[in-house]
């Protein structure tokens, strides 16, 4: 399954503003059938975990994540990329050099921001 970080986003905004129950995918052993959304909330929300964004209190067989909240980590990238004008040019930024790594969207994404304190203040950072 392809990363999307439009998704991730979403759901570090999510998690941010209180949501913790999830649901995923069941295990295959359940005998429930796909569902390929929820195949793709479970997926990413592992890979949350593993980047160190978020922490991952529980996962039950039926697909139910359980997530204690957002890490340190998981709160610098989403500030560095909350304002939707700075995703947007952060995600330009990203596709014209063609290829990123999550820690370069998140250094992209605190170059708009620097750029934008100093049009608004005055004061070079």
């Amino acid at each position: 399954m392809k990363r999307d970080m439009d998704f991730v986003r979403d759901l570090l905004l999510r998690i941010e503003s209180g949501e913790t129950n999830f649901a995923g995918a069941p295990k295959a052993f359940t005998g429930q059938p796909p569902n390929p959304e929820a195949e793709k909330l479970g997926e990413h929300l592992r890979l949350l975990k593993q980047a160190g964004f978020v922490d991952v209190h529980a996962e039950s067989l039926t697909g139910l994540i359980v997530v204690r909240g957002l890490s340190w980590r998981g709160h610098e990238f989403l500030d560095s990329v909350r304002d939707p004008k700075i995703w947007a040019k952060t995600k330009d930024g990203a596709l014209a050099a063609g290829g990123f790594t999550v820690d370069l969207l998140k250094d992209l994404a605190k170059g708009f921001v620097k750029k934008q304190i100093e049009e608004r203040t005055g004061v070079t950072l």
